[in-house]
């Protein structure tokens, strides 16, 4: 699972490695690199890219949680080009072969591109820099200074990607080698495409194949035709079936309702059923228990006369509550991710070293054949350095004229430490599949807070961020295709050209996705659809880098000791107990999402997990193949219908109907 801060370790099965060995085999001929990068490939990956950046906009923007959509952005990529040959065949004009390759290089750069709008910040760093943020925060806040903030604007946000986005992809190249053939890290995210790919392009994945693009479409067009029902009755405030109060009428003020989203069931379907029902937890605490209680304080422990959004009265313990869980999950990984990192490397070295004096050479023939392609058309040493050091010196002139307050050699150092973040959280994902370039970047953002001082120090922590951010995701993703690409034969050499391709089409598209959204929504609003909850945690975060403990609440701090403490016991729990019970311990970081947001999306992430267990247990190998196509399915359609709904609401055109409820008269009329 991709979110905000971090992922989820995917489990390969022996049997699915050794199918891909066998079908290794089974190519005779393999397209030169310039042949697998096609015009119609890249016209399908920015289809792709498009349709992703919209659901993975929404997502940051209701919240923060994404799940990883790799194999779902694998199998659209089947999806367009095979009806796209079929029609051209129909019309009887003869078309090039779909090959794995190419079905890779448009899984690379459709990935690429809606990368950028999961991590460009505009749920979190870059959004919490815009007034509304600043005001949430607490104008009379210390640390949080008149005019530290910056509206959200298309040419500086633009400009700001285009800067940071591809030192990145330039960092880790001179290493794929060493990361994916000398220390065969396994990268299960990467492994698990490369499955999904090379069972496309058989006689028998073909089948299964059009056995899931037919459960695609059928999911899709029930998706898109539902949101579209649903539209007509939302004409209002609080109305439609996205406020039905499911389990009564004082559950649902309490935000526990099932609100009918398709794009949450479907994520639900792919996320484990841990991130479920963690999240359902910290609902089930935060909104039903912990809350309530401390609203009945009001006047005690708060002011009974100050704004709600006011980060001194409730909004305050739920923020930095929130902040406390993440920072304990987040430095516990950390560490742990470090330490494993050093402790592998150490023992591949040696290993390697050992390999080397016995003259070892037991390598499987279709091992030789990928580590062949891998190492023949690789990418010369002196572009990947010549480029990322023009890159570097781009970033270290641009980004201090766009913001002032992060200095340049702030930036220089930033840069020079990049390539040993990078491969510090390439190979930590290769390990674990988590990618922790937002803890990289939460540290980045406490040390700038506080060098920065106090009226530089929040714009400078966030911008900070953003850019350690950035270098240290980009390598890791980088890393996942390139092992898709070793294991399906594919050009390191295209994988790279379509990497930059859909980065730059990405620095493009997210920034336009972003504003139809924040022009045709109310974006961060607290008590509204999309309530941005990322924004708000990171600006606070840089407030407590500038302030200290002098920012939160009273008998806050008290709190925020209590679940850092519990989300550090919970990972240690984790990896301590036996794996039967290790896994019923729930996840910190998941459970800080509805502390902020509330348990309606929970609800419904739960019951995506309701369906595939229901499904696994009536026919466990149908489910298998199915859940991924049908959940994508739910996701695109939803969120496709995103498009004409922002269109619509642009165009001032309101559903017709207000659908909402109200207690009833028990009396009669």
């Amino acid at each position: 699972m991709r979110n905000s801060d971090g992922g989820e370790t995917m489990e390969i099965e022996n049997e699915n490695l050794e199918e891909i060995g066998k079908e290794s085999e089974d190519l005779k001929t393999i397209p030169p690199w310039k042949k697998q990068l096609t015009i119609r490939g890249i016209v399908a990956s920015i289809l792709i890219g498009i349709i992703y950046s919209i659901i993975v906009m929404k997502l940051n923007l209701t919240t923060g949680l994404v799940p990883n959509l790799n194999v779902s952005a694998a199998l659209l990529a089947f999806v367009f080009i095979t009806t796209w040959t079929k029609l051209l065949k129909k019309a009887n004009i003869l078309t090039t072969p779909f090959t794995r390759q190419e079905n890779t290089v448009i899984q690379t750069c459709a990935v690429a591109c809606y990368s950028i709008a999961v991590g460009g910040g505009f749920g979190s760093f870059l959004l919490g820099l815009n007034k509304r943020t600043y005001e949430q925060a607490g104008v009379d806040t210390v640390g949080n200074t008149p005019g530290s903030y910056r509206e959200p604007g298309l040419d500086w946000m633009i400009g700001f990607l285009f800067a940071s986005s591809f030192v990145g992809i330039l960092a880790i190249v001179p290493l794929r080698k060493i990361m994916i053939i000398d220390y065969k890290l396994t990268y299960p995210s990467g492994i698990a495409t490369a499955v999904l790919i090379n069972g496309f392009h058989t006689s028998k994945g073909n089948k299964d194949a059009k056995k899931q693009v037919r459960g695609f479409m059928k999911f899709f067009s029930f998706s898109f035709l539902w949101s579209c029902f649903q539209w007509f009755y939302s004409g209002g405030d609080k109305c439609g079936f996205i406020n039905f109060p499911t389990f009564g009428l004082k559950a649902w003020k309490h935000s526990f309702f099932f609100d009918f989203s398709m794009t949450y069931i479907g994520a639900g379907m792919i996320c484990s059923h841990l991130v479920n029902l963690s999240l359902l937890l910290g609902a089930v605490l935060s909104y039903g228990v912990m809350w309530p209680l401390i609203s009945n304080k009001k006047g005690d422990w708060f002011p009974d006369n100050i704004k709600e959004s006011s980060m001194k009265s409730l909004n305050g313990y739920k923020v930095f509550i929130s902040i406390a869980l993440i920072l304990g999950d987040g430095l516990y990984n950390f560490i742990k991710i470090m330490f494993f990192t050093t402790k592998s490397m150490y023992s591949s070295f040696n290993r390697r070293n050992l390999q080397i004096a016995a003259g070892d050479t037991n390598y499987a023939l279709d091992d030789l054949q990928r580590n062949e392609v891998f190492i023949r058309e690789s990418v010369p040493i002196w572009v990947a350095c010549v480029g990322y050091v023009l890159f570097s010196i781009i970033s270290i002139i641009v980004i201090p004229i766009m913001f002032p307050q992060l200095k340049w050699y702030y930036v220089v150092v930033a840069y020079i430490a990049a390539p040993f973040l990078s491969f510090c959280n390439a190979y930590g994902a290769g390990l674990t599949d988590m990618n922790m370039a937002y803890n990289y970047g939460k540290v980045a953002l406490f040390i700038l807070a506080a060098l920065a001082g106090k009226e530089n120090g929040v714009v400078a922590g966030l911008v900070g961020c953003g850019l350690i951010k950035s270098i240290a995701s980009v390598s890791s993703d980088l890393m996942h295709d390139f092992k898709t690409g070793h294991l399906t034969l594919t050009s390191p050499r295209s994988m790279l050209v379509s990497q930059a391709i859909g980065t730059a089409i990405g620095c493009i598209v997210a920034p336009l996705t972003f504003f139809l959204f924040y022009k045709a929504f109310d974006v961060g609003n607290p008590d509204g659809t999309y309530k941005a909850p990322y924004a708000i945690i990171y600006r606070n975060m840089a407030i407590l880098g500038v302030e200290g403990f002098s920012a939160l609440p009273h008998h806050c701090l008290q709190l925020c000791y209590g679940f850092f403490a519990f989300a550090v016991l919970a990972n240690l729990l984790t990896d301590v107990l036996p794996k039967k019970l290790g896994r019923l311990i729930p996840l910190p970081m998941a459970m800080a999402v509805p502390f902020l947001v509330g348990g309606a999306f929970a609800i419904d992430m739960c019951m995506g997990s309701l369906v595939v267990y229901v499904w696994h247990r009536i026919n466990a190998k149908k489910a298998g193949l199915m859940v991924p196509a049908v959940a994508s399915g739910l996701i695109c359609g939803d969120g496709l219908w995103i498009l004409p709904s922002s269109i619509l609401a642009l165009a001032k055109i309101n559903p017709p109907i207000c659908m909402n409820f109200s207690p009833g008269n028990l009396r009669g009329y």
